[in-house]
């Protein structure tokens, strides 16, 4: 049997978004976006059931501040204590998991829609995905993106306005464009925000 174009996207081969399904999906999720970003001042238990409704998981103490924008939402999962700071993006067509405790900064786009590379197959509307997975405790600075396929160790820093083209390893701090490891003085602090 043949998969169909979410099963497609979910397994993270190529698929054509404009499915009807997918688009239902998405346009669900659009709509949730609007309710949770019109919340802003409601009560916390409030946004939390709003956030249960729409993501795939939700731990404990978890603060999403508006504007927050997501794809589909069903495959973002967040665990205990993730704080994601004003205009977070994340284009989830395949999982992103962030990992207990971890800040994410405003302004941050963590990105798990690729395309392929052959222009022939991109002018047939196809596309694919690469999961996106942050450990536990990492701090991501203002402005930071996050690029398809990427998974980033516990602990880590990615700087502010960083480009995350490589994986990261725990522990390690990295800035710039492409983001690289930065050598650290004991008495210095990276560049976040």
């Amino acid at each position: 049997m043949a998969m169909t174009e979410k099963q497609k996207m979910l397994a993270g081969e190529l698929y054509t978004a404009n499915d009807p399904e997918l688009t239902a999906d998405a346009a669900r999720a659009s709509e949730w976006v609007a309710r949770y970003n019109a919340a802003s001042t409601a009560s916390l238990d409030h946004k939390r059931a709003l956030l249960n409704e729409g993501l795939g998981h939700v731990g404990a103490d978890v603060i999403i501040r508006a504007p927050f924008h997501c794809d589909y939402g069903y495959n973002v999962h967040l665990d205990d204590g993730v704080f994601i700071n004003f205009g977070c993006v994340i284009l989830d067509v395949v999982t992103v998991r962030i990992g207990a405790g971890t800040q994410v900064g405003p302004g941050v786009q963590i990105l798990t829609a690729d395309h392929p590379r052959d222009a022939a197959a991109r002018a047939q509307m196809l596309e694919f995905g690469r999961p996106v997975t942050i450990g536990r405790n990492v701090w991501i600075g203002g402005g930071a993106i996050i690029l398809p396929g990427m998974t980033i160790g516990d602990d880590a820093i990615i700087g502010a306005g960083s480009v995350v083209t490589r994986d990261v390893a725990a522990n390690v701090t990295v800035a710039g464009n492409p983001a690289r490891p930065l050598k650290l003085k004991a008495d210095q602090q990276p560049l976040t925000a």
